[in-house]
């Protein structure tokens, strides 16, 4: 294993972090795009007061744009042509629930994933036949995260859902039983293992 520190806004970033794989590996087989930001750089409060759109400061709006389309788009782009080469590869974009992406005062985090989503079913398109697939991940519900304010309640931190529940279904994304599942949106949630694809809500949102 590897630890690198990178800002997947930033293109040499994400080249340098690519390279360090390329170089310590001598392949690169997956790509997980989780890095992100939330809402709560907009506010600490946000589950219970939500913020209008014009009252986020433009700063914020780019921070979590940036971060949640472009850093994926940046960093699928360097990690492409080796997957190419190799003619396998897996992207996995991690994504959420449709309704957050619709859900008042949820911007411009819900916008950001519905962007990523759009850019999971172009992508698979694009790499179509090229052994490389592109898939979209979501938990199926609120999840115990950083993203989180601190000052959310105690009553509803026990309902949220273990991130641990992204491990099977990513797991299986980016084995070789998933070849040819490509421009798929799974929600961990409803994984089984003896139905892989019972998880999958198909293209689209």
């Amino acid at each position: 294993m590897v630890a690198a520190v990178a800002d997947v806004t930033e293109e040499r970033d994400c080249v340098r972090t690519v390279a360090t794989a390329l170089d310590r590996f001598g392949r690169l087989d997956i790509l997980v795009n989780n890095a992100g930001r939330g809402m709560k750089y907009v506010s600490e409060s946000f589950m219970t007061e939500p913020t209008r759109f014009w009252e986020t400061p433009p700063d914020v709006w780019r921070l979590v744009i940036d971060t949640n389309v472009v850093g994926p788009f940046l960093m699928a782009r360097a990690a492409v042509p080796a997957m190419l080469a190799a003619k396998w590869g897996r992207i996995v974009n991690i994504s959420m629930n449709a309704e957050t992406m619709r859900r008042r005062g949820f911007s411009p985090y819900g916008p950001s994933k519905a962007a990523l989503e759009s850019e999971t079913i172009i992508w698979a398109q694009d790499l179509s036949g090229t052994g490389v697939t592109v898939n979209a991940l979501l938990p199926g519900g609120a999840t115990l995260t950083g993203m989180i304010p601190k000052g959310f309640p105690d009553h509803l931190r026990n309902t949220l859902l273990d991130p641990a529940v992204m491990v099977p279904p990513l797991l299986w994304l980016a084995s070789a039983q998933s070849d040819g599942v490509t421009g798929k949106r799974f929600i961990a949630a409803n994984w089984r293992e003896d139905d892989p694809e019972a998880a999958s809500s198909g293209a689209g949102w």
